[in-house]
C-alpha cells in the first residue's frame, strides 16, 4: 500500500526536515544550527545548565484536546521552565520527534511552528534535533541555559526561617484537564492552561539576582515538588493557605464540576509555575507572592501546619 501524499512517509525524512527549518532565523547564541551533524552554541559562562523532558500522546497531551501547534509550544514551555527554575537564561533547544508513518505532515510541521514559536517567545531558537519512525507520537526537547556567571539556584538551599514564594499559575492547568476530562471545551482561558502553560520565564533569573536559595517548577503539583525540595533542603515548609491565590474563575469551575479549587492549586501539575525561598527580610521580587515559611529541619511539608491527608501531585507509574 503506497503512503498518503500527505503523511510523513510520503513527504520522506529529509523533505519533512527542509519543510521546518528552512527560513527560520537563529539567535546570536547559535553559532551553527540545523543540517549538520551536530550544532554548535556559544557558552559564554563556561558552564551550560541542560534538561530533557519526553511527552507522550496520550499520556502528556492528546490531539483530539490539542492543536499541534499547542501541543509544540508545550513541549517547548516544560523545559525551558526547568531552565528558569535554575535561575539561567534559556539560549536553545533541540527536539526529537518520533511518529507514525502515517502521521500526516502538517501535523509534525504545526507542532515545530508552535515549538519555534515557544523559543522565539524567549529569544532563541530550535538549534537541531531529530525525526523518527515509531508507533505513537512521541516528543523529546532539550533545552540549554546560560547561568551568566552566577551560581545555580538548586532546591537544597532552603533554610529555616525563609519565605516560601511563587511566581505564576496553580490549579489552572489542572482545572482545565477536569474540564477536558468531562468532554468540555470551555471556559476557554482554563482549558488553554492545559493545553499549553505560561511559565514565568524572566521570573527565574530575576529570583537569582534577588538573593533565592532554593527554587523549582511546578511540574507534578505544588505539594509534590515542594516534597523534593524540602528534602533535598532537609527542612520542613509550611503552606498557608489564606496566602494562595484561588482565582474567582477557579472557583466557578470547581463548583460547575462539584471540585474543590483549593485541591487544583494545592495537589495540580503542569502550569510550570516557579517556588522558590528567599531571606526572610527581603523584599520578594516584582511577581513573586509568599505562600508560606520554611520551617524546622527534616520536617517535609504541611498546609496549615497539618499533615495533607491527599495525594499530593502526579507521579509516573502510581496513576
Amino acid at each position: 500500500m503506497s503512503p498518503d501524499e500527505h503523511s510523513v512517509a510520503a513527504t520522506g525524512e529529509f523533505g519533512l526536515i527542509r519543510r521546518v527549518t528552512e527560513g527560520r532565523a537563529q539567535p546570536p547564541s547559535t553559532l551553527l544550527g540545523p543540517g549538520d551533524d551536530a550544532a554548535v552554541l556559544a557558552a559564554p559562562d563556561g558552564r551550560v545548565v541542560v534538561t530533557t523532558d519526553v511527552l507522550v500522546h496520550g499520556v502528556h497531551f492528546r490531539l483530539d484536546w490539542s492543536s499541534p501547534e499547542q501541543v509544540g509550544r508545550k513541549a517547548v514551555a516544560v523545559n525551558l521552565s526547568d531552565v528558569a527554575a535554575m535561575g539561567a537564561k534559556p539560549t536553545s533547544v533541540v527536539v526529537g520527534i518520533a511518529c507514525p508513518a502515517d502521521t500526516p505532515a502538517q501535523v509534525v510541521t504545526e507542532i515545530m511552528d508552535g515549538m519555534w514559536a515557544e523559543a522565539g517567545a524567549v529569544g532563541i531558537g530550535v538549534s537541531g534535533g531529530d525525526l523518527v519512525s515509531a508507533d505513537q507520537l512521541v516528543l523529546s526537547v532539550t533545552a540549554l541555559g546560560d547561568l551568566e556567571d552566577r551560581e545555580p539556584v538548586t532546591r537544597s538551599g532552603a533554610r529555616p526561617g525563609d519565605v516560601l514564594a511563587v511566581c505564576g499559575r496553580l490549579g489552572w492547568a489542572a482545572a482545565g484537564l477536569a474540564v477536558l476530562r468531562r468532554g468540555f471545551r470551555s471556559p476557554v482561558g482554563v482549558v488553554n492552561a492545559q493545553r499549553c502553560p505560561e511559565p514565568p520565564y524572566a521570573a527565574g533569573p530575576q529570583a537569582a539576582l534577588a538573593g533565592a536559595t532554593a527554587m523549582m517548577d511546578v511540574s507534578d503539583g505544588l505539594l509534590a515538588d515542594l516534597a523534593h525540595l524540602a528534602a533535598a533542603s532537609e527542612v520542613g515548609l509550611d503552606v498557608q493557605t489564606a496566602l494562595l491565590e484561588v482565582s474567582t474563575r477557579l472557583k466557578e469551575v470547581g463548583s460547575a464540576l462539584g471540585a474543590d479549587p483549593l485541591q487544583w492549586v494545592l495537589t495540580g501539575g503542569e502550569d510550570h509555575a516557579l517556588v522558590a525561598t528567599f531571606p526572610p527580610f527581603d523584599d520578594l521580587p516584582d511577581g513573586w507572592r509568599k505562600i508560606g515559611v520554611v520551617t524546622m529541619p527534616g520536617s517535609g511539608v504541611t498546609v496549615d501546619g497539618r499533615e495533607y491527608d491527599q495525594q499530593g501531585g502526579w507521579e509516573h507509574w502510581q496513576q
